[in-house]
């Protein structure tokens, strides 16, 4: 928590900020990586992007989102043009550098300048994506972008009953603030939403940690990892 200080009336407030300046809004940029690029959502994704999903047979990845799954290219394509090409959200694809094929969305949504506060969402990796380092490599880009751009709060919210999100945001470095009950209504059932957040101040080291467990010397030749994320995350959390 953030040392507060004392007005002329005796009252408690938060430290003083006298030289900040709001952060830009985004710019639709590619961010590039060692494993995977990330676009600007555009129309051509739509096919690659489709027929990744349909890896995921059963419709699971789509439980705690509130649109999904598709029964076809031409409805995914019509839930692209509603909900994906404006400025807030600011949806990303994130391409696989080895196929050159879009595998994952992802979004940075809720973006207040004015307060140097920023969210990641939207987050759909297909099951092309899943566990695989680039999936990991598209998040540490968005949230680098993020505090490069100046940046105070990176924000990570989901339902409190989706157990691999909220395994994944601790994985991620993003510690846990507390639980909004009855925060949501969607498919027509409620959403207790549970909320994860990284600071500033947090991110030098987080970003250390990202950078030693992509390097390519993290993994042997068989692909596994030597250095588990979540090993070199979990002491940052608060």
């Amino acid at each position: 928590m953030s040392a507060s200080t004392v007005n002329a009336l005796g009252q408690p407030i938060g430290p003083a900020l006298p030289d900040w300046t709001p952060p830009p809004f985004p710019a639709r940029e590619p961010l590039e990586g060692r494993y995977v690029r990330l676009e600007p959502i555009d129309e051509r994704f739509a096919r690659d992007l489709h027929d990744a999903n349909g890896h995921d047979t059963d419709g699971g990845g789509w439980t705690y989102l509130p649109y999904g799954p598709f029964a076809s290219e031409d409805a995914y394509r019509r839930w692209m043009a509603d909900t994906c090409f404006g400025a807030d959200p600011l949806f990303h694809v994130i391409v696989d550098r080895a196929s050159g094929r879009a595998v994952g969305l992802a979004a940075f949504m809720r973006i207040e300048p004015r307060s140097g506060v920023i969210e990641v969402g939207h987050v759909h990796f297909s099951p092309l994506l899943q566990r695989a380092r680039g999936a990991t490599e598209a998040m540490y880009l968005m949230m680098k972008r993020a505090f490069d751009l100046g940046y105070r709060r990176y924000e990570w919210k989901c339902d409190a009953l989706n157990a691999p999100s909220r395994a994944a945001a601790q994985r991620l470095g993003f510690s846990y603030e507390g639980l909004f009950r009855q925060a949501v209504v969607y498919k027509n059932r409620s959403r207790d939403t549970a909320w994860y957040a990284v600071i500033d101040r947090e991110w030098p080291a987080l970003a250390r940690a990202f950078e030693r467990w992509l390097d390519p010397a993290n993994f042997d030749e068989a692909g596994r990892q030597r250095t588990r994320l979540s090993d070199l995350t979990r002491s940052l959390l608060k």
